[in-house]
C-alpha cells in the first residue's frame, strides 16, 4: 500500500475539517489554526518540528496525515528562467509543474510576478492530438493535497513566492472537479496558500457542463478555454472533446460563465502549421472571440517527439495575429517561454519514462 493510500495529505484538509477532526480526537479545535500556520506560514518540514503543539497531538498528526506526498525528481531550467519541475507521487506516478517568470515587456524588469502552471491529473483522457500529456493515457485524478502541494514544493525549490496560478498542466482540471474545488479553497484561503482568486485561472479543453458549474462557485477564478480551432471541422481534427461538446455548445457555456462572472474569458490557441494557422482560421477566430468578448492568447506549438505537428514560421504567426487585430480582437502571442526545455504538458514526464535528455538536473545529487 502506498503512502497516499495510507494517509491523507495535510495539504488537502481545510481549516474547518481539521478543526472538527481534532475535536473528535479530544484536542481543542483551535489547534487546527496552529497546525496550518506551521504548514503554510512557517513551512514546517515535519509534524515533529511543530514545537508549540503537545507531543501527543504531533504523534496523532503523523499517524493520520502525510506531510510530503510529492518528491522532487528533476528540474529543467530555461534560458529565459522558465523552470519545469517533475514530481513523483506516493504511488510512483509522475506529474509536472512549470514556473513561468514575468515578461519584462509586459510587467517591467522589476516585476516579481511568477506564474505556476499546475497539473490536476496523472495523464489525460481527452486525447488532444497535439498534446504529450495524453500520449500514455489517463491514470488517475490528483487529490486536493497533491494539487496544493505542487505550489508549496515549487516555492521551496525556487526560493520565491508564486503569485499566479494557471491550471494548464497535465490533465483536464474540470474532469477532476471535486478535488479541484477543494484545492481552490485551500489555495485561496488566508489560512492556506493565500493566492487571490483573480490570480487563479482554470483552463479546460471544453467541458461545457462543468464550465457552468465553475461559474456557480463563490471564488472569482478566471476561465481559459483551450480552443485551438474556431471551426468544428478543425477542432474535431485535433480535439476529440469537440464531438461531445461542439463549438455551439461550448460557446453557449462560455456566454453563461461570462454573464455570471462579469469577467472576460481567455481563448488559448496553439498555432499548428497548416492545421489551424490559415487566414480563414484567424477570421473564424475573430467571429468566435467577438461573440463572447474573449481575449485570445496565441501560442506557437511546442514540438513533441513522436507527434507530426509543427510550429509555424514567425512570418505566418505574425500574419495570423494581424487578422485578429484588424478584427478588433484583444490578442497576444507568447513565444519562447520554455520552448527550449520541452515545456509542453507531459513532455518531461515522457522523457523520464524513456529518458533521453542530457541537460536534466537531478535534484538531491
Amino acid at each position: 500500500m502506498s503512502r497516499v493510500e495510507k494517509h491523507e495529505s495535510i495539504f488537502g484538509v481545510t481549516l474547518q475539517a481539521l478543526g472538527e477532526r481534532l475535536k473528535e480526537g479530544g484536542h481543542p479545535s483551535y489547534r487546527a489554526e496552529q497546525v496550518l500556520e506551521w504548514v503554510y506560514i512557517k513551512r514546517a518540514q515535519s509534524f515533529e518540528s511543530m514545537t508549540n503543539l503537545p507531543a501527543g497531538l504531533r504523534t496523532t498528526l503523523a499517524q493520520d496525515f502525510i506531510m510530503h506526498a510529492l518528491e522532487p525528481v528533476r528540474t529543467l531550467g530555461s534560458e529565459d528562467t522558465t523552470r519545469k519541475y517533475l514530481f513523483k507521487l506516493g504511488d510512483n506516478a509522475l506529474i509536472e509543474s512549470v514556473l513561468i517568470p514575468a515578461s519584462p515587456a509586459l510587467y517591467g524588469e522589476s516585476s516579481d510576478r511568477r506564474t505556476l502552471c499546475v497539473s490536476t491529473q496523472v495523464g489525460c483522457a481527452y486525447g488532444c492530438k497535439f498534446c504529450a500529456s495524453g500520449l500514455d493515457g489517463w491514470a488517475r485524478n490528483l487529490s486536493a493535497g497533491e494539487i496544493v502541494e505542487q505550489i508549496v514544493c515549487v516555492e521551496k525549490l525556487c526560493g520565491e513566492r508564486v503569485s499566479n496560478l494557471v491550471f494548464m498542466g497535465m490533465g483536464e482540471p474540470l474532469a477532476n472537479f471535486k478535488n479541484l474545488q477543494a484545492a481552490l479553497e485551500i489555495l485561496n484561503a488566508p489560512w492556506g496558500v493565500g493566492i487571490g482568486a483573480r490570480h487563479i485561472t482554470i483552463s479546460t479543453s471544453g467541458l461545457a457542463p462543468q464550465i457552468k458549474l465553475l461559474a456557480e462557485l463563490p471564488l472569482q477564478v478566471r476561465l481559459a478555454v483551450s480552443l485551438h480551432g474556431a471551426r468544428d471541422a478543425v477542432r474535431e481534427q485535433i480535439m476529440p472533446v469537440n464531438r461531445k461538446y461542439p463549438l455551439e455548445v461550448l460557446l453557449e457555456a462560455c456566454e453563461y460563465f461570462a454573464a455570471r462572472r462579469k469577467q472576460r474569458i481567455t481563448f488559448e490557441y496553439i498555432l499548428i502549421r497548416e492545421v489551424n494557422d490559415r487566414e480563414e482560421d484567424a477570421e473564424a477566430l475573430v467571429q468566435v472571440a467577438r461573440r463572447v468578448d474573449a481575449k485570445v492568447n496565441c501560442i506557437p506549438y511546442n514540438v513533441v517527439d513522436g507527434l507530426e505537428w509543427r510550429r509555424p514560421e514567425e512570418a505566418r504567426q505574425d500574419a495570423f495575429m494581424a487578422v485578429l487585430r484588424r478584427g478588433g480582437v484583444t490578442a497576444t502571442i507568447r513565444r519562447e517561454k520554455g520552448h527550449d526545455i520541452a515545456a509542453a504538458c507531459g513532455q518531461l514526464r515522457r522523457q523520464t519514462l524513456s529518458p533521453t535528455p542530457a541537460s536534466v538536473e537531478v535534484l538531491g545529487k
